[in-house]
């Protein structure tokens, strides 16, 4: 499952509602400008990304209908197994669903009137109120990659990932200007236990940013750490009146949710936080090898789980996920970056949009083993189309190599580059006065070039996206520095970024309460590795 798989300073941080207090970073004078220029560079921050662009639809409504239809037929007539949870059978009971064993059985048009107490529209907050993000709606968010037990560290090391990778894949996403979450497992920590590991990834996403944070779902009682967590850093009644976790639930494709994430999918809802339910979906393995077919089985998963956290909590906020691949028929390996994913994301964000959920889906996935061609064109198409799909919330938007299998450091900075050039992509084509340009073209007339006139001289340094990674200088001068690849330049703008790098002011009082909660949890079990 998806859960198993030259540089300025960050602006420091600070304050929440619970009474962190809020630090001041560099945002004016050169930093400011750099970072306006690059967008990615280490500096002032994005907000998320209110688009201005329209999004890309494969599907007219007739097929909309057909997929629809074929879904409530899924739901109806096949239906959807919620295993080892009596509660979740118990509550599906009483609303009226035909329950028989584990397998639930939807009359026509349950699922859809249950979710029409979701809001379509919803704000996770941030410990810093300017970090807070809109789900849904004209927004996109780009998180971090999420998952991997591997990192592909800056010595170019393969190897299991451990506390202090996952402590650096935090600090990179809090100083990345075009990433606005810090995401949740970005690489899973193997030198801490199982059953401890949840609390250590939490405080290091508190501790070390002060963007959002996904929580834990690996167990019901992880889950439940997590809200406690968050009231201590939010405070309770904070916490009780808002969103302030987003969380990952995954379907176990076809049509089965197990315990687990039925567990946890509960502990977020009765709390008001929010839940993606995302089929994770290789097809061909785990669901029809169509787009439609896949699309069908996507849509009465999600309505069966998406429609269980308003029988949990009505008015929980709930995201429409999808996680859909390919598979090489040949090998039965996981494939990236090819046309059929692409047209299933679109067509699944229209689906949630016609839902009226927030829709969650892509990042920059690939198959490669390092960030080399491959990584570079699979991650493209996936991020390319994610962003033209309307996506609200983009997980692994940076730091996927291998599959998910590992998370990758140059990949990472290789992305974020990427995600910021995705940005000023979304922002559209500027009408105002400046941006037509009519006094520019009155000024130079023809035959002349505008490169010393008052407009261009007025807009140069914020005219184009300026790449934190490519070499756009002449080959002469590439091969005098060294002739460095991408990857190269990023391993080492990683290093520079951790080298500068200065935590977001944490109030000390919550600071101590959240580490003498982490250490009394710890003290109360065992070690467990399994």
């Amino acid at each position: 499952m998806e859960q198993d798989l030259a540089v300025d300073t960050a602006a420091a941080g600070g304050g929440d509602s619970g009474g962190a207090r809020r630090g001041r970073g560099d945002r004016g004078g050169a930093s400011a400008r750099r970072a306006a220029r690059t967008g990615g560079g280490a500096g002032p921050q994005l907000t998320y990304i209110r688009r201005r662009i329209n999004r890309f639809e494969v599907l007219d409504e007739e097929a909309l209908a057909l997929i629809e239809a074929n879904a409530d037929t899924v739901l109806e007539e096949i239906g959807i197994e919620f295993r080892d949870d009596a509660e979740a059978l118990a509550l599906w009971k009483e609303a009226g669903a035909d329950v028989k064993g584990e397998r639930v059985r939807f009359p026509k048009g349950l699922p859809r009137s249950l979710l029409k107490t979701a809001p379509q529209v919803f704000t996770q907050h941030a410990r810093n109120p300017e970090r807070s993000v809109q789900i849904g709606g004209d927004a996109t968010v780009f998180a971090p990659v999420y998952g991997p037990p591997f990192v592909r560290d800056l010595d170019g090391n393969r190897r299991y990932a451990t506390i202090e990778d996952f402590r650096n894949f935090v600090k990179l996403a809090y100083m990345a200007p075009a990433i606005h979450h810090s995401g949740g497992t970005v690489c899973e920590p193997v030198d801490v236990p199982v059953n401890k590991r949840h609390l250590d990834m939490v405080l290091s996403h508190m501790k070390y940013s002060d963007k959002p944070f996904m929580g834990s779902v690996t167990a019901p009682e992880r889950a439940e750490d997590t809200v406690a967590m968050a009231k201590i850093l939010f405070g309770d009644k904070f916490v009780e009146e808002n969103t302030v976790v987003i969380n990952l639930i995954n379907a176990n494709s076809p049509m089965v949710f197990d315990e687990t994430m039925l567990g946890a999918a509960k502990v977020y809802a009765r709390n008001n936080q929010a839940c993606i339910i995302t089929p994770f979906i290789l097809a061909g393995a785990m669901s029809p090898v169509t787009v439609a077919g896949t699309l069908t089985q996507v849509l009465a998963e999600v309505m069966a789980g998406a429609a269980f956290t308003q029988l949990v909590r009505p008015g929980a906020p709930v995201l429409f996920g999808t996680f859909a691949s390919s598979i090489s028929m040949q090998s039965g390996a996981p494939t990236f970056g090819t046309p059929e994913p692409s047209l299933v994301s679109y067509g699944a964000a229209q689906l949630a949009r016609r839902l009226g959920l927030p829709f969650r889906t892509g990042g920059s996935l690939c198959a490669a083993k390092v960030p080399d061609a491959q990584a570079a064109y699979e991650s493209a198409n996936t991020l390319n189309a994610t962003l033209l799909a309307g996506t609200n919330f983009v997980l692994h938007s940076a730091g996927w190599l291998e599959g998910g299998l590992a998370s990758c450091y140059e990949k990472f900075m290789m992305d974020v580059d990427q995600l910021g050039m995705a940005q000023r992509l979304a922002e559209g084509v500027d009408l105002s006065e400046n941006g037509q340009a009519m006094d520019a073209i009155r000024e130079v007339g023809p035959g002349s070039h505008y490169l010393g006139c008052s407009h261009t001289q007025a807009n140069f340094q914020t005219a184009f996206y300026r790449s934190t990674i490519a070499d756009n200088n002449s080959f002469e001068q590439w091969q005098a520095e060294g002739e460095k690849r991408a990857e190269s330049r990023a391993n080492a703008l990683a290093r520079r970024w951790l080298e500068s790098y200065e935590a977001p002011q944490l109030d000390p009082g919550i600071e101590e309460g959240l580490v003498d909660f982490v250490a009394k949890k710890k003290e109360s079990m065992p070690d467990a590795f399994t």
